[in-house]
């Protein structure tokens, strides 16, 4: 299958949060999570190893897991039942690891046709939104507690095109991130970074950081870290003592921790302070 990006029409957006915005954020979640099933299934792939602990079918394990969380939260929420407690993200990579081996017993076929099925119940679930609800009807993440829908897809979209990248990196393929990926992605980054923020190991910063992201979703953010809290919000960063600079992709991926990317402006020391103050997921 050739990867192409999705055509955005003329006036098209790149807020997830937007409900004019939902037919063409799923088309990527769609286009991303083919390709990411193409490579899965491809002769020879099944057993590659990704990381020390992964291969390639651990990430179609670890596709089941999540995307079966998610239909469980929906469903939770649709009942109106109370969700059980959010695990946080501290416990995250461990625990997806564990359950994502788990299934490591279930025959290959069978794993797949529940990949495909699962994948296939949460899209519908996605589309049946209406416009209240794609921003109002919190479901229970379980890592990260209530949320609203349009995150669900961009959770989606980090996972199929992230680990899309990592086959290919283990294949040692000339590969990049899709752009439609990274774009819708940017502003989710400064959410995960708050995920995964480690208040133990950096309580502190003497100054705010500026963020300067170019592609079609990019623009300015500030980040502030104080008392243990992080914040972030959008604004002119040219006044700030330390600026890092990143594509799109690059953004992504250095937020996932798959390379280390941007360029970096002013006070050096605080730049690289400021990028080891996160624990991995």
């Amino acid at each position: 299958m050739t990867a192409v990006d999705a055509t955005v029409p003329t006036g098209e957006t790149w807020n997830a949060s937007e409900y004019a915005t939902k037919p063409h954020l799923l088309e990527v979640v769609r286009n991303t999570a083919n390709e990411f099933f193409d490579l899965v299934e491809a002769p020879g792939n099944w057993e590659l190893q990704i990381s020390s602990e992964w291969q390639v079918r651990d990430l179609a394990g670890h596709m089941v897991d999540v995307i079966e969380g998610y239909l469980n939260a929906f469903s939770i929420a649709r009942r109106g039942e109370e969700p059980p407690p959010a695990l946080g993200t501290r416990v995250m990579k461990d625990r997806l690891n564990e359950r994502a081996q788990a299934l490591r017993s279930v025959p290959w076929e069978e794993l797949l046709r529940r990949l495909h099925g699962d994948f296939d119940r949460l899209m519908e679930t996605l589309e049946g939104l209406n416009q209240e609800e794609w921003t109002q009807f919190m479901v229970c993440h379980p890592y990260m507690s209530l949320v609203p829908p349009f995150c669900y897809p961009a959770f989606q979209l980090m996972d199929y095109g992230v680990h899309a990248w990592d086959i290919r990196e283990a294949l040692h393929q000339s590969h990049g991130l899709s752009a439609d990926v990274a774009d819708f992605l940017v502003p989710f980054m400064f959410i995960l970074m708050q995920g995964t923020y480690d208040a133990e190991l950096t309580p502190d910063l003497p100054a705010p950081v500026g963020f300067r992201i170019s592609g079609r979703n990019g623009g300015t953010w500030k980040v502030a870290v104080g008392g243990g809290v992080f914040q972030f919000e959008p604004g002119p960063v040219d006044d700030l003592p330390t600026v890092l600079e990143f594509d799109p992709a690059s953004f992504v991926l250095t937020t996932f921790n798959r390379i280390r990317g941007g360029t970096s402006y002013g006070d050096v020391e605080l730049a690289d302070r400021f990028r080891g103050m996160f624990f991995a997921v």
